[in-house]
């Protein structure tokens, strides 16, 4: 059976310390495809060498919201143009975060640099991989506002099941990670269970949101099993089937 890992961060010193081994203990539990996440200019740059040494790696360039400081125009457009770069499938991570600030202003600028990263996506071809966190309305609003053309993923969703439609009329896939694995994690769970499986793509978010099985350790793309385990229980579905179709949705979403 194949997996495929829509959202990891291979280029985390984390993992990157240890780069052949993250990917060997990967390849033998089935994980044959991985996209790495860029965060910023040297984090994107990094996705890109990961992405051009392994065949079966990808990689996507963008500015999270939480590492705008500092960036302007000039630096964004340095970003962007990564983007021309081989193996490179999506713009992000990008988005909104309000969790660990509540200065209108940081949140000015956060939507600011989200709205010409969405243009840009759509510009150049290319889905956006979506953070939201404590600022879903607003992420919303702003992509009603200026819908991403070629598709996209909201990433580690942590949405109520009513919100889902939200998401889901926008074209968006939905991503699902190791919460939804934790005993108490009744919405993930909910989640899992509500969504489209046609429109369901599983991620790790490595090394970050180690599954319940593995809590505690770092989090590596070889622990995409133990998500899949989880949704096919929820589910009451084979893992195989699963596993079929959200590998199927992963290369519909990247075009890969």
């Amino acid at each position: 059976m194949k997996l495929f890992d829509t959202h990891c961060h291979l280029n985390d010193e984390l993992l990157y310390k240890n780069l052949d081994a993250v990917i060997e203990r990967a390849l033998k539990v089935g994980v044959d495809k991985m996209v790495v996440i860029g965060w910023d200019k040297e984090s994107s740059l990094s996705a890109i060498n990961i992405a051009q040494r392994f065949p079966f790696v990808y990689a996507t360039v963008g500015v999270h919201p939480n590492n705008i400081d500092g960036v302007d125009i000039a630096q964004l457009n340095q970003v962007f143009a990564l983007a021309k770069q081989n193996k490179v499938v999506a713009i992000g991570e990008i988005g909104l975060d309000y969790h660990y600030t509540k200065d209108e202003e940081n949140h000015a600028r956060q939507k600011e640099i989200f709205i010409k990263q969405i243009e840009f996506a759509n510009e150049v071809g290319l889905p956006i991989v979506i953070h939201s966190r404590d600022a879903f309305l607003d992420t919303i609003c702003i992509l009603k506002q200026h819908k991403p053309l070629h598709g996209g993923v909201m990433h580690c969703y942590s949405g109520s099941v009513e919100s889902l439609k939200d998401v889901l009329d926008l074209g968006l896939f939905i991503g699902v990670d190791g919460p939804v694995t934790f005993k108490n994690a009744k919405t993930p769970k909910e989640v899992a269970f509500e969504a489209p499986l046609e429109k369901l793509v599983l991620e790790t978010d490595a090394p970050y949101l180690s599954p319940q099985a593995v809590r505690g350790t770092i989090n590596e793309p070889a622990n995409l099993i133990y998500i899949a385990d989880e949704i096919a229980n929820i589910r009451q579905m084979s893992k195989k089937h699963l596993l079929e179709v959200v590998y199927d949705n992963a290369c519909r979403l990247y075009k890969i």
